[in-house]
């Protein structure tokens, strides 16, 4: 896993294009009169389009109650390492992913679980290992690990980066080069529960609030968002460089060797070891920083992020100006 000061972004190769997040715009033109509803006579029967309306709600309030009752059920008896969970609001249940290191007893306590839940959760094998996406290698480095820096941040007036917590743990010093010169120190790290660190520039590097693309290029980071279901985003990382793909999921659950990590992003997005850490974004916003994920970018693969803006309000940082 490497960690990369924005400034050093330019040694990620990038394939797309990155096009600044279309602003959403909300269109209000409905005509009142259009609108207006005659005074039901007392003791008359509801409308049908009423009572429709009435039972949609109502549907929709069950399936919820169904899936966070399930959600529970899964957080308590089934937080078997290898596993994660994410809600399919189209499909109104729950999809959990098991990897092949779920096997024996614990592959019988899953089915247990899950059986008893019905047909609110729906259980898929990967192929692949859902883990971590922590590796030694060459690149920006700690003692014996790399990761991939996310943001750049201030925070206190000080310069600051974030990347993944799992990083921070495995790295108190960061440098350029294997065995070089230190240039950052992690500040405070969080994981498992959640997956954020904050490592404190110790070196006079720049750090422009940019993901450097290829060729030079740079992508300005502005802002700090609310990921959306189906959106475009990308992501950047020391090893396989800038992907693209969709958000999935959210607000799903993985469950690493080390504990579980709630309130993920979910991308269909490929990844691997040394990518941890790493941006998501879409255009000018930043999204989440690289947690974990299965598969590989030959194959295909997805990938889970911890979200930025609980990071950010965690450590009371901002995305530099």
């Amino acid at each position: 896993m490497k960690i990369f000061p924005a400034g050093f972004l330019s040694r990620f190769p990038s394939r797309f294009p990155f096009p600044v997040r279309a602003a959403l715009t909300g269109v209000a033109a409905a005509a009142l009169g259009a609108l207006a509803l005659t005074p039901q006579a007392a003791g008359a029967a509801p409308s049908p389009a009423r009572t429709s309306a009435t039972a949609t709600r109502q549907t929709a309030g069950q399936a919820l109650t169904r899936l966070a009752s399930a959600r529970r059920a899964l957080d308590t008896e089934a937080a078997i390492p290898g596993t994660a969970w994410v809600a399919d609001p189209a499909a109104g249940r729950l999809v959990v992913t098991a990897d092949p290191t779920v096997t024996g007893a614990r592959m019988a306590r899953l089915k247990r679980v899950t059986a008893r839940l019905g047909d609110t959760v729906l259980v898929r094998r990967t192929t692949t290992r859902l883990s971590r996406l922590l590796a030694g290698g060459d690149a920006i480095w700690g003692e014996q690990a790399r990761c991939s820096a996310a943001f750049n941040v201030v925070k206190d007036g000080q310069p600051y980066f974030l990347t993944a917590g799992h990083c921070g743990d495995a790295v108190p010093v960061w440098s350029q080069t294997r065995g070089g010169p230190p240039e950052a120190r992690t500040a405070d790290s969080v994981f498992p529960g959640h997956d954020y660190a904050l490592a404190r520039y110790t070196a006079p590097v720049d750090h422009p609030s940019a993901v450097r693309l290829s060729g030079g290029r740079l992508q300005k980071i502005d802002r700090a968002g609310q990921p959306r279901l189906g959106e475009r985003v990308w992501r950047s990382g020391s090893t396989t460089g800038v992907h693209e793909g969709r958000i999935t999921g959210l607000d799903a659950t993985v469950n690493y060797p080390e504990g579980r990590v709630d309130g993920l992003i979910k991308t269909d997005i490929c990844a691997e070891p040394g990518d941890s850490g790493g941006p998501l974004f879409d255009g000018d916003l930043a999204l989440g920083i690289t947690s974990g994920g299965s598969g590989n970018c030959v194959l295909g693969g997805e990938t889970y992020y911890q979200p930025v803006t609980g990071a950010l309000k965690a450590y009371g940082a901002s995305i530099l100006p």
